[in-house]
């Protein structure tokens, strides 16, 4: 009966996590023992040691046998060689849940390469047709996902081969896709409810964060007009900042008479705020021309509305290209991730540290 119990529920964990954490292996543990109370442990204080523990082996064995009928969500982890650099395997690292789905039911290579040039043939169309891009990008996924996360192409070949990828709306799709996650709600109400308590903490601790973080305070407290708009933007700016990271590495800004290509020299991903030339020479606060999100010196998606959407754009196409968070940033990257979109409960101590101070001023 046992072994019946956690075939099922290696079944169940695995359409939702193919690897799961141990803390999130206990909850399975500790629902299974609420609900059913006379499968408790009688040998553990907790009554769901032993559960834990077989969970989590049935759910490798699991994988194991996944992986030896060819599925590609585990089958891509698998080293064939023992001498094998491991550090080239593709396992995912950042709570995703379809990180390489197998292909959909009837589906063969062959048949969603065609759905694949149908979708660049709609996307060349001046009105097209978003009803069929959203089906075709769905029908695709697991193709797009296979070409990505093996070949690791450079973003300009996406941007060729999947150009529907870079809509708005598409960046949304492909994250919950990845994730089962709503980036733009689940982050914009993240944004809502935690940039007042940020603006405090920059305010309570901003002499240790240099002139930068007085200027984006001083910015806000002259504002008179959309103050909320520019409260979550300033949070955002000054992220970076009390992570004591480089935020030059995120923000740039150039003026609009500058060439595209000197002002994205040098970004390997990030936002790019183009300002008119003759008001920033005069004003402190210059007029914002346009933001457009750029990844690998390119920009991928231009006339971006405000700062928030940008940022949320950068981190939904960071999962839908599989890029690694920049090292100068991963601590502001990986507070969007764990404590925005609350993806993985783990943080690092820097992380956990903002958290817990943003808390106590909520």
């Amino acid at each position: 009966m046992k072994m019946d119990i956690l075939d099922g529920i290696a079944q169940a964990v695995f359409s939702y996590k193919a690897y799961p954490n141990n803390q999130e292996l206990e909850t399975v543990s500790v629902a299974l023992i609420e609900k059913h109370p006379c499968l408790k442990d009688p040998g553990s204080g907790t009554g769901h040691h032993s559960w834990t523990m077989s969970i989590k082996y049935k759910v490798g064995n699991y994988r194991q046998k996944l992986r030896l009928a060819g599925c590609s969500e585990v089958a891509v982890n698998h080293k064939k060689r023992m001498n094998e650099d491991c550090r080239h395997l593709k396992k995912a690292r950042r709570c995703e849940v379809n990180f390489l789905p197998d292909n959909p039911v009837g589906q063969t290579v062959h048949s969603l390469e065609m759905e694949k040039d149908a979708l660049k043939e709609e996307m060349k169309k001046k009105n097209f047709s978003r009803a069929s891009i959203d089906s075709k990008m769905d029908l695709t996924f697991s193709l797009r996902r296979k070409e990505i996360v093996e070949e690791e192409p450079p973003v300009s070949d996406v941007l060729k081969q999947w150009p529907a990828l870079f809509l708005e709306d598409q960046v949304y799709a492909e994250f919950y896709r990845i994730t089962q996650t709503n980036l733009k709600s689940t982050f914009f109400s993240s944004l809502d409810e935690y940039a007042l308590p940020m603006i405090k903490l920059y305010r309570s601790r901003g002499g240790q964060y240099g002139e930068e973080m007085r200027t984006l305070l001083d910015q806000l407290d002259n504002q008179t007009s959309n103050v909320l708009a520019q409260r979550k933007a300033t949070a955002l700016k000054g992220l970076p900042l009390f992570m004591r990271e480089k935020s030059e590495k995120l923000l740039k800004t150039c003026l609009d008479t500058e060439p595209e290509d000197t002002c994205t020299k040098g970004m390997e991903m990030g936002i790019l705020s183009i300002i008119e030339d003759d008001v920033a020479t005069v004003h402190s606060n210059p007029n914002v021309r346009c933001l457009s999100v750029v990844m690998e010196e390119q920009i991928v998606l231009d006339n971006v509305q405000d700062l928030p959407t940008a940022v949320v754009l950068l981190f939904g196409l960071i999962y839908s290209l599989n890029m690694n968070y920049p090292k100068e940033l991963k601590y502001t990257f990986e507070t969007i991730q764990k404590v925005f979109i609350g993806l993985d409960p783990q943080c690092s101590a820097r992380v956990q540290s903002f958290k817990n101070k943003m808390l106590k001023l909520k």
